[in-house]
């Protein structure tokens, strides 16, 4: 009970500063991995301490690809981080799958409401002729939509809440 408020306390003061100013600040990160890891150690031991030590380093290792990729922030690879040291392997494992397809939904509407990807999708066959022939057929609007962004945390904290509310468990379809 004490680990899922703090989590959803974190998640909210997290969203919060990203969608408002893009950041997920350390000031919010770091006493929380602390209370987490003390937490564990005085509740169950060096048992529930190794325990969250793993949560921790999935949680940091499922976004430290995209990180280095340019893809995603710091905060938001220490976010999920969190997260496994407060809930564990299994709960970062299946919040990273609800991330990953509420972060994909968040960015499709995002595209669709800006009218972007269907700009894309008809800019395809003329970059491929180009590339085919070594022409690079650049357009700003194309440059433009692979570079967008947006505030991954509130994807990170849709993901926690559904398995969460969901008791770690994949819904397929």
């Amino acid at each position: 009970m004490w680990f899922n408020i703090l989590l959803m306390t974190i998640l909210a003061i997290c969203v919060a500063t990203d969608l408002k100013s893009r950041k997920i600040y350390n000031k919010i990160i770091f006493p929380g991995l602390g209370i987490a890891f003390i937490s564990h150690l005085l509740l169950g031991g060096l048992q529930n301490l190794f325990a969250s030590l793993t949560g921790f380093l999935i949680g940091f290792g499922i976004l430290l690809i995209p990180y280095f990729m340019g893809g995603m922030g710091a905060g938001d690879v220490k976010l999920l981080a969190l997260i496994g040291a407060l809930k564990g392997s299994s709960f970062v494992l299946y919040t990273g799958i609800y991330m990953a397809i509420t972060g994909g939904i968040i960015a499709l509407i995002l595209l669709l409401k800006g009218k972007k990807l269907w700009f894309f999708i008809k800019s395809i066959p003329y970059i491929l002729c180009g590339a085919r022939y070594g022409v690079k057929i650049s357009l700003s609007e194309e440059e433009s939509l692979l570079t967008c962004t947006y505030p991954y945390g509130a994807a990170i904290a849709a993901g926690a809440v559904l398995t969460f509310l969901l008791d770690g468990t994949v819904i397929l379809w």
